[in-house]
């Protein structure tokens, strides 16, 4: 009998079974999961499988009628395919109730991008069932974003250099890639590497089940945002599946416990790989290589995508929002053995941080907009470079930590004709000698920089302002109500 070959770049560490401790643990586990809508209901995915089937129709429809304006036959413009994919959580098996699904439109090698968001767009805004559409075709990943009865649908677009896509089209083929723009490419790659993890964990159940528990354990606490420099969905995926393969045999609970082992121990910036990089790069696109890219050697925390052009998904992580999710590890794995030792249950892992009782000193950075369009456009701005405020601030000498809540706050008092979102950076400081701390011209740096680029890229409306304030903890009472104020008094930083 040959010996079981398992996946991954490493021997597995321990092919235990579960016990039937283990498997008690993780009914516990499911019954504390299910309050947080981190499963979908039995009528929720029915209503999805519906919207992707409509959808699956439009898009072939739509190339149809495509193929006969570029004078294509019609016995040929029957049979040339395309069709709708799924990537991201949907794909995963691990969406909550009213998560949105990532999909992707892959056409035949007639039907061009322009196509998609001038005929394809036209066709889905003429729809009954669509509300909320929106074309963004400059984005780095050009996207449609719309609601469609009720779901929220992200549509990417990839043309593959074939005269037909087949219904069982596999996309990790890497062949596909050859001849593609970098758009089409990037826009493949979300489905290439969802379909590629899913090969490479030994058992997809138990992976599913653990990356629900650790989605919503670092959502709770404060470290899911890969914009603001945490970590975003793909990437704990990528750890969760990394655990998957050091640990074949665990189940869920088990799985959550050994996560927080591996990871609190992790030698940063040791990558994290699911399988071997490819040394042979046949079609030439970059590939993660700190040996040849010096700008990857700058990466604090790689985790590597596993289909190939592999990529570092954690570039944005500082050394601040590094630290900040290690002690998060060291933390998770405290109440993990708490928990095997029968001494705390599951809630205890969900419970969230004390973000507003943990330091004395804090920015609010403000955003404020006088109508609901332009707000959401310069909200998703400021979010997007929150990251150089962050990196300003580590620079100076005095700031030892700075640490941004993922979560946007409304106003306290609202006005009628001003929308306004808030955001909070916890300070740490290093042990200083005397003097004033001044930091006026980072906070004013970094909102010169949001303005230059919303002038540069036209975002920039009347109306549209931003502020940053430095703020003591006891003054956050002006920003938030005193609910979220009352916290154990622990020892501030």
């Amino acid at each position: 009998q040959t010996p079981r070959k398992y996946p991954g770049i490493t021997s597995p560490i321990s092919l235990s079974e579960p016990t039937k401790f283990d498997i008690d643990l993780n009914v516990k586990l499911v019954n504390t999961l299910k309050p947080y809508n981190v499963f979908d209901t039995e009528e929720g995915l029915t209503h999805r499988m519906v919207v992707l089937g409509k959808l699956n129709k439009l898009v072939k429809e739509w190339i149809k009628q495509v193929s006969l304006a570029k004078n294509m036959p019609p016995a040929i413009a029957e049979t040339v395919g395309g069709k709708i994919y799924t990537f991201g959580s949907y794909r995963l098996g691990v969406h909550g109730a009213g998560a949105d699904i990532d999909t992707l439109c892959v056409a035949p090698r007639h039907v061009d991008r322009s196509d998609f968001f001038s005929s394809f767009y036209e066709i889905l805004k003429d729809q009954k069932e669509t509300t909320d559409i929106r074309g963004v075709e400059e984005a780095f990943v050009p996207v449609i974003k719309l609601d469609f009865d009720g779901v929220e649908l992200d549509i990417l677009f990839a043309r593959l250099a074939l005269p037909q896509v087949p219904e069982d089209q596999d996309l990790r083929e890497e062949v596909l890639l050859k001849n593609l723009d970098q758009r089409c490419v990037r826009s493949l790659n979300g489905c290439r590497v969802t379909d590629e993890m899913l090969h490479l964990v030994p058992n997809r159940e138990n992976f599913r089940l653990a990356l629900r528990a650790i989605k919503l354990w670092a959502k709770r606490r404060g470290v899911y945002s890969n914009v603001l420099g945490f970590l975003g969905g793909v990437s704990w995926a990528m750890l969760v599946a990394r655990t998957c393969q050091l640990y074949p045999n665990a189940i869920a609970s088990t799985l959550i416990h050994k996560f927080f082992l591996v990871f609190s121990r992790w030698e940063w910036p040791q990558p994290v790989l699911l399988k071997q990089i490819d040394e042979n790069n046949r079609l030439g696109f970059q590939v993660w290589d700190p040996r040849t890219n010096p700008m990857d050697r700058f990466h604090l925390m790689p985790i590597i995508t596993p289909a190939y052009p592999q990529q570092n998904s954690t570039y944005n992580v500082s050394l601040s929002t590094r630290a900040i999710m290690q002690e998060e590890f060291k933390i998770g794995l405290q109440v993990t053995q708490e928990i095997f030792e029968g001494k705390a249950t599951w809630d205890k892992l969900f419970e969230p941080g004390s973000f507003f009782g943990k330091y004395k000193h804090y920015i609010v950075l403000s955003t404020s907009a006088t109508s609901k369009e332009h707000h959401l456009e310069w909200v998703g701005l400021v979010e997007s470079k929150v990251r150089i405020l962050i990196g300003n601030l580590e620079r100076t000498a005095y700031i030892a930590l700075a640490h941004v809540n993922p979560k946007q706050y409304p106003p306290l008092n609202p006005q009628e004709d001003v929308f306004v979102t808030n955001w909070f950076i916890g300070l740490q400081f290093n042990k200083i000698e005397g003097g004033n701390i001044d930091l006026t011209f980072e906070i004013q740096s970094f909102t010169d920089t949001v303005h230059r680029q919303a002038i540069s890229n036209g975002t920039l409306k009347e109306g549209m302002k931003i502020e940053a304030r430095s703020v003591r903890r006891k003054q956050l009472g002006e920003y938030l109500p005193p609910s979220l104020l009352k916290f154990n008094k622990k020892r501030s930083l």
